[in-house]
């Protein structure tokens, strides 16, 4: 029995799609602890429809960050997995103190923008390297920050 990984997809192509769920990776999860910790936090007339719609967020980007790195696992790359290998990569700014609510949903709205403009070049790049079961799933992570963005911002829409 081999531990060598033949799936018609080549080390170096493998490496450098790895290299970008990674970053997705890093941003899912801080994004994931910033939504989770303004669920805990927010205030406001708006209370219990903001606390719920975070934790609809947080659950689903718990989900995620599963999904990708057992990604980077089945194309035989370690996944980062700490704080420090996060904050290396993440594109994601750390929230600090307590934001008003609207303040949080705007950070939020960005920041899942943020990671749907990553997600669609990671997708690009893996779907031109052949890569298709990254690029789908880059696809899929795609359409939950656009739907995210989209649920943030129609809650602050003047």
């Amino acid at each position: 029995m081999s531990n060598s990984i033949n799936i018609g997809v080549s080390e170096n192509v493998r490496q450098e799609v790895t290299q970008d769920l990674a970053g997705v990776l890093a941003d899912s999860y801080t994004l994931y602890i910033k939504t989770h910790g303004f669920h805990w936090n927010v205030t406001g007339p708006f209370f219990a429809q903001y606390h719920a719609m975070f934790e609809e967020q947080y659950n689903e980007l718990s989900d995620a960050v599963d999904e990708i790195a057992e990604r980077i696992r089945a194309l035989g790359h370690v996944a980062p997995g700490s704080f420090a290998d996060f904050a290396a990569i993440s594109s994601i700014e750390e929230s600090t103190g307590v934001p008003t609510a609207q303040k949080m949903i705007a950070a939020l709205q960005e920041d899942h923008e943020t990671i749907a403009r990553r997600a669609r070049a990671v997708a690009e790049k893996a779907s031109e390297a052949g890569e298709e079961a990254s690029a789908d799933l880059m696809i899929q992570r795609i359409q939950a920050h656009e739907k995210a963005a989209w649920m943030l911002r129609s809650s602050i829409a003047a």
